[in-house]
């Protein structure tokens, strides 16, 4: 399946990177990362799609850092996509976003939260582009299918479903492996979202934020490319504890290589199999 111009996913093609910032916090930072992500996809010869969320919706307080507003985050990731040549991927949160977000970007995602919104899906395969669908963490993998299926429904079959971790107990996640495989059984790509993953939701109750675990990010990304996943979604900052949206959580940028470096090779494996 086509997840951007230029980028394949499934059915054998070679492990997709979806890579960026949280949010859009600026110009001149979210045109940093995107030159840094896509000069490791070239050197590591993996497809990239740059993600960066023009709005944070979801928040644990009222007072957290929502984004730049909708116009403005749009121009900067139209920036990313013109200078440097990367497809775009961006969250949508209403179905009257569905349109002007489809205009710059590629895929469109669906929170996990709203993952369920028959609306904002319906609205989101009208537009024609992909739609990666993350699952809820109150989901089983399964009822990932009903999801897809409003998406279909509107004639689009361009859909991707994103494991992000399930609600095990107060303000902790845990990654279930068999989540991919039995997603993958419904007929779509999966990608494993390996920041959101380690996530500790609200347990910064100091900070009013969500904490995280982000040392559990290498062990969870090489486990979700040996179980066979499509795409790895990592989200990287340079300053992660000064980021503006998920400091606890995100990838400091500079160990981006790394992680690159470890999960092609188990990929290139995977794929032998």
């Amino acid at each position: 399946m086509e997840l951007a111009p230029g980028v394949s996913i499934g059915s054998g093609a070679p492990l997709v990177l979806i890579a960026g910032p949280c949010v859009v916090e600026g110009r001149e930072i979210t045109l940093r990362i995107a030159e840094v992500v896509r000069t490791l996809a070239v050197r590591h010869n993996i497809p990239v799609v740059f993600k960066a969320s023009y709005k944070k919706a979801n928040r644990t307080s009222g007072g957290s850092f929502t984004g730049l507003g909708m116009d403005e985050a749009l121009r900067v990731l139209s920036d990313v996509k013109g200078t440097m040549g990367l497809p775009i991927l961006t969250d949508i949160h209403t179905e009257a976003e569905a349109v002007p977000a489809a205009e710059v970007a590629d895929v469109l995602q669906i929170p996990a939260f709203l993952c369920r919104q028959t609306g904002l899906l319906e609205a989101a395969g009208r537009t024609g582009r992909t739609v990666n669908i993350k699952k809820g963490q109150f989901l089983a993998p399964d009822d990932m299918g009903s999801a897809a299926e409003k998406v279909r429904a509107t004639g689009n079959a361009r859909i991707v479903l994103t494991e992000r971790g399930t609600t095990f107990g107060y303000h902790n996640l845990v990654v279930d492996m068999r989540s991919l495989s039995i997603m993958r059984s419904l007929g779509y790509p999966v990608v494993l979202d390996a920041t959101h993953s380690v996530q500790l939701p609200g347990a910064d109750a100091a900070r009013r934020q969500s904490g995280g675990q982000p040392e559990f990010i290498f062990p969870i990304a090489r486990a979700g490319v040996a179980a066979g996943c499509d795409g790895l979604f990592v989200e990287v900052h340079p300053d992660p504890p000064n980021a503006l949206s998920d400091a606890a959580s995100q990838l400091r940028l500079d160990l981006l290589e790394s992680l690159l470096g470890q999960v092609t090779a188990i990929n290139r494996l995977v794929l032998q199999w």
